[in-house]
C-alpha cells in the first residue's frame, strides 16, 4: 500500500483550510507540515499553530516534519498542537535515541529524516524503534526543487534492511515528487510520498491530488 502526503509548504495560506479539505476529499492520506527554523535550513516557515490549523481542517493524520535545531525543545509543543507523527532530523539530534522516546512518550509516532548526503545506514541503530524513516530527496529548505537521483539507493537500502530484519517502519520520501518521479521512488520501496508543488502548485488542486494518488496506488501494487 502506498500513501500520499501533500505538503502545505506549497499551499495557498490564504485558503489553507479549503485547500486541506480539498486534498482530504481527493485521495490524500496524510497532511505534511514542514517546520523550518532558518538555522538548520535556510528558510523560516511554520510553528505549532499551523499544526493546530491543519488538525482543525481535516481528520487525516498530520506529520510535523521538524527541520530545526534542538528539536527536543519543540516536541511537546507540536504534540500538544495535535501532531500525529513528529519527524526529526538525524543530523540535528545529539541524542537521537532519547528524542525518539520523547516523541513516543508524548503520544505521537516517531519519524527520523536524513538529508540527501547522509547515508541511510546511520539509522540502523534506531530502525527497530521508529515508525517512519524519511529520505529527503532534495536538500531541505525550499519547495520546488528537482529530485536527486542518488537518493533512490537510500530508499532501496532502507527497504532491503526492512525486509531482512522484519522491522515495520514506513519509508517516506520528500522532495521533487511528481508524476515523473513517483514510479521510481515507489519501485525503490517507498510507502509515503510527500508532494508539494505537484499538488498545491497546480491550477486544479483536487484533480492534481486525485491523479497523483491514482498513479501512486497503481504503481504501489506493482512495486
Amino acid at each position: 500500500m502506498a500513501y500520499l502526503a501533500p505538503s502545505i509548504l506549497s499551499a495557498d495560506l490564504l485558503s489553507l483550510r479549503q485547500q486541506i479539505q480539498t486534498v482530504s476529499e481527493h485521495g490524500a492520506d496524510y497532511i505534511h507540515v514542514d517546520v523550518m527554523d532558518g538555522v538548520f535550513v535556510p528558510n523560516l516557515t511554520f510553528g505549532p499553530n499551523m499544526v493546530k490549523a491543519a488538525k482543525r481542517s481535516t481528520d487525516l493524520p498530520v506529520d510535523a516534519h521538524l527541520m530545526i535545531v534542538h528539536p527536543e525543545n519543540a516536541v511537546q509543543a507540536y504534540a500538544k498542537a495535535g501532531a500525529d507523527i513528529i519527524t526529526v532530523h538525524q543530523e540535528a539530534c545529539t541524542h537521537l535515541d532519547r528524542i525518539i522516546h520523547q516523541i513516543k512518550d508524548s503520544g505521537c509516532k516517531a519519524g527520523v529524516a536524513i538529508n540527501p548526503a547522509t547515508p541511510w545506514d546511520v539509522l540502523k541503530p534506531v530502525l527497530s524503534i521508529i515508525d517512519l524513516a524519511l529520505v529527503m530527496s532534495v536538500n531541505p529548505g525550499f519547495g520546488g526543487q528537482s529530485f536527486i537521483p542518488y537518493t533512490l539507493d537510500k530508499i532501496s537500502g532502507l527497504n532491503a534492511q526492512r525486509k531482512n530484519t522484519g522491522f515495520d517502519y514506513l519509508i517516506e520520501v520528500d522532495g521533487g515528487i511528481h508524476s515523473g518521479t513517483a514510479d521510481a521512488v515507489l519501485l525503490a520501496g517507498a510507502d509515503i510520498l510527500v508532494a508539494g508543488n505537484a499538488v498545491f502548485g497546480q491550477k486544479n488542486v483536487g484533480q492534481a491530488c486525485s491523479d497523483l494518488k491514482k498513479q501512486i496506488q497503481a504503481e504501489g501494487r506493482n512495486a
